[in-house]
């Protein structure tokens, strides 16, 4: 949890208050207890001029304003990543396209500092939503990334709090010191826009709970390796033995991180049999979806190892299963911090891990599952 002061300032010629970035100043009233989310500066504000009836799909005022227009869709998942959440509000505000929270005639004074280009949305059965809107200028003079401010109010939980403001992966003040500071509440708030016909749009998924503190305990396993749905899969660099890009050290996600990807790690306990099935089985679908999926191996068996012989087991493996569009890789360890594969936080006593993600964020994640076609099919239930 972030603490700041945030200074508010008044720009005469528009009327307009800037909101603080990261919304996690506390109030004195909201520091006893063990409130959901640690408490929120500004989120109360949700509450001012709330529609009774919210639908998933919310029209802002500034899509007939100046701007680049922007659609935002997407997910909200429990907890565990898969399990849809309904009648979630996610309300939202934002900077116009000169970088104010400017008012307008009908805005409540009490969300002057929200600006009018705000609204609600609240998920359907599915769990979906939409937003349109335009994309935010960042404030002028500051070097603060251009964003969207989010905060949440589930259905049983008492009180709204704060997730990752929405950010733009393109946008050249989301520094990696930027980045690094995220807390990714919720998930990762970076959105990587696609253009269609003049208008930018985004895939946002959130996870609840998701490094909310205070967050009510849910029974269900717990993650044995591998990162979480809704976070962002890492940059790292393996070598690659076999496949499309033999010889190098390219990255996964940053190389072909736009669409849909598999890593499938395996560290120090490696089954060979299944291996070989599993190798077989992802790279017939590598074929079928080359257009769309990349799948990686990636192997990090530590005991015994030499880059030498590793290179000469993983090659002979890729010329006896005849494989031409999955990639194979290494790296020395699955905790190595050269290749910074440790980033991805994965168990080297597990005998697999399968992480599943599109446009670098996790939509997936398997741990210790057999090669068998009801698994295959799991695999792929969030690609297909």
């Amino acid at each position: 949890m972030k603490y700041f002061i945030c200074v508010a300032w008044l720009a005469l010629s528009s009327a307009t208050i800037p909101s603080c970035q990261g919304q996690s100043l506390l109030k004195p009233s909201s520091m006893p207890g063990q409130i959901v989310g640690g408490g929120c500066d500004g989120c109360e504000v949700m509450y001012v001029g709330m529609p009774k009836l919210i639908n998933k799909v919310d029209t802002s005022a500034g899509w007939t304003e100046a701007g680049e227009k922007l659609v935002i869709t997407g997910k909200v998942y429990h907890i565990d990543g898969t399990t849809p959440a309904p009648n979630v509000v996610i309300y939202y505000w934002q900077t116009d396209n000169n970088g104010y929270y400017s008012p307008n005639q009908t805005l409540d004074r009490r969300a002057l500092r929200h600006g009018h280009i705000r609204g609600w949305v609240k998920t359907d059965a599915a769990g979906s939503y939409a937003i349109y809107t335009i994309k935010p200028a960042a404030y002028p003079n500051e070097s603060i990334p251009a964003h969207i401010h989010t905060s949440i109010k589930e259905p049983g939980i008492a009180n709204e709090y704060y997730i990752d403001e929405f950010v733009f992966d393109d946008d050249p003040l989301l520094t990696a010191a930027e980045r690094k500071k995220a807390e990714r509440r919720g998930g990762s708030g970076v959105l990587r826009l696609q253009e269609h016909s003049g208008i930018q749009a985004a895939e946002h998924d959130i996870i609840l709970g998701l490094k909310i503190p205070n967050y009510p305990s849910t029974p269900g396993k717990l993650q044995e390796s591998g990162l979480s749905i809704g976070e962002e899969s890492p940059s790292f660099t393996p070598f690659h033995v076999w496949g499309p890009d033999k010889g190098s050290t390219a990255c996964p996600v940053c190389k072909y991180g736009k669409n849909y990807g598999i890593l499938y790690f395996v560290g120090n306990s490696p089954g060979w049999r299944e291996i070989k099935k599993w190798l077989n089985f992802l790279e017939l679908e590598s074929r079928q979806s080359a257009d769309k999926l990349k799948v990686y191996f990636v192997y990090g068996n530590e005991k015994n190892y030499s880059a030498a012989s590793r290179k000469r087991e993983l090659e002979a493996l890729g010329k006896s299963l005849d494989i031409r569009y999955l990639a194979i890789t290494f790296v020395p360890s699955l905790g190595d911090h050269e290749s910074d594969v440790y980033l991805n936080n994965i168990n080297p006593k597990i005998n697999n891990t399968f992480i599943i993600y599109k446009n670098r964020i996790i939509i997936d994640t398997y741990t210790d599952i057999r090669p068998t076609g009801q698994n295959l099919k799991r695999l792929f239930t969030k690609i297909r």
